[in-house]
């Protein structure tokens, strides 16, 4: 099991105009799958800008103890990854158990890839992962005939599987909107006879579907009528190493966003931003809300559409979010409620049910975080509700707890940066995680973080 990382707090203030450029991380999605896909194809595989986070790095080791080369960035290769695979259906049996530490999308993805091999598998994970329900992949892997030796309650970590000796693709519904889920069962079709079959109601972040077609899956997508999607795999098929370009994380260059957009005064560029519409839901939520940010130079990107964006300072007012936009912005919710707070009259969100199973219950945190620094919210079920006030008159003053979830941590910093007293988070170490620059970057822009 991982051990727990030494928490240390830390407070932003009320920051001048932050100014300059904001280059963030490459996308965590796409970074995972660039290691898993490039670990299972056959013959090399270049990636530039992967985004080295705690998360990340979790992928490499597991993708590692099957068998993958994985060579990090030298001084001799210009940053690039150098990932050597063991082709299609040819992954060893690990040695030890996968420790994921705190890696939702890690474990849940290589849960999917070994499920139809036949060997045994053990994940494990912090004690934020620990807590995180797995059934949800679990269950089409059962179907198609993993076996979970042992398992905490709940279909919890730690938690052993063995796949079969031959898997039975299947046809499977996805209950909820989760590429996760829908992702996990694509990567366990790979290694089984026949064509595997993903129905997704609603449609999520489709990186896997175009990334398995970049590595040369046999894979098509079929939008019927109603609007549901169909996404068939053939299975067993070969898999070929390719370069990949990783774009800026819209959901980590959210927080530079926002705080530009709170902050008075402030004009900064975001460049290379990915631009995928599966992942574009804050920016069009912030637009409707009267945010200033310029789409600049819209291109292609390895098959993904990426832009520059310039964000300046703009006042705010509510708007309602429709639960069918939550799939495109799942991660954002927590900073778009610190921009709510600064908004004039009242934000809605709705649909937010998958937030109770994030790193934390992110609905219930963002709640405690708001009112613990004045800000007047109402939580329900499945929706919160903000009520703004615009300038940050009375906000901070507050102790944040971050539940081990780093993008709680960096969601309140950024409220901190326009409110009128400081506010502190308890934990900054969970950054790591998935943002290990934020602290410099920001301040670099011109914000006060200590």
């Amino acid at each position: 099991m991982t051990s727990p990382a030494v928490s240390a707090a830390a407070t932003a203030r009320r920051s001048g105009p932050l100014a300059g450029t904001a280059r963030v991380p490459g996308d965590k999605s796409i970074s995972h799958r660039s290691l898993m896909f490039g670990g299972l194809a056959s013959g090399e595989t270049r990636v530039t800008g992967l985004l080295e986070g705690e998360d990340v790095l979790r992928t490499a080791d597991a993708m590692r103890a099957m068998g993958a080369r994985i060579e990090r960035p030298g001084a001799g290769n210009g940053g690039e990854w150098l990932i050597r695979g063991t082709g299609n259906g040819a992954l060893l049996e690990p040695d030890g158990p996968f420790d994921f530490g705190n890696a939702g999308t890690g474990s849940r993805l290589t849960m999917g890839l070994v499920g139809s091999y036949d060997m045994k598998t053990t994940f494990t994970g912090d004690a934020s992962l620990s807590k995180r329900p797995m059934g949800r992949v679990l269950d089409p892997l059962r179907l198609m005939g993993t076996q979970v030796l042992e398992a905490a309650p709940g279909d919890r970590m730690p938690l052993t599987l063995h796949g079969p000796k031959v898997a039975a693709p299947i046809s499977y519904r996805v209950p909820m909107a989760s590429a996760q889920v829908k992702s996990a069962v694509l990567l366990a079709g790979l290694n089984a006879p026949g064509v595997t079959t993903v129905i997704e109601p609603v449609m999520t972040r489709d990186h896997t579907e175009k990334m398995l077609k970049g590595f040369g899956a046999e894979i098509e997508v079929e939008t019927d009528a109603e609007g549901v999607r169909h996404i068939r795999l053939l299975g067993q098929s070969r898999l070929t190493g390719r370069d990949i370009i990783v774009p800026a994380d819209p959901s980590s260059a959210a927080f530079p966003i926002v705080a530009a957009t709170i902050v008075p005064g402030s004009d900064i560029v975001v460049p290379n931003v990915l631009m995928n519409p599966t992942r574009t839901g804050l920016i069009l939520t912030l637009q409707e809300m009267g945010a200033n940010i310029e789409v600049i130079a819209r291109r292609d990107a390895g098959g993904e559409e990426v832009a520059d964006l310039r964000v300046r300072h703009a006042e705010l007012r509510g708007v309602t979010v429709p639960p069918e936009r939550a799939p495109s912005m799942i991660d954002e919710y927590p900073v778009l409620s610190v921009a709510a707070a600064f908004a004039e009259g009242q934000t809605l969100m709705e649909g937010l049910d998958e937030l109770r199973v994030k790193e934390s219950d992110r609905l219930a945190a963002v709640a405690r975080g708001l009112e613990v620094n004045g800000i007047d919210c109402t939580e329900a079920e499945t929706a919160l509700a903000v009520r703004g006030r615009p300038g940050g008159k009375g906000f901070g003053g507050g102790t944040v707890k971050t539940h081990l979830d780093h993008r709680i941590a960096m969601s309140f910093l950024v409220l901190g940066m326009a409110a009128e007293k400081p506010v502190t988070v308890d934990d900054r170490a969970t950054i790591a995680t998935s943002f290990p620059e934020f602290l410099g970057l920001m301040r670099e822009l011109g914000a006060e973080i200590g």
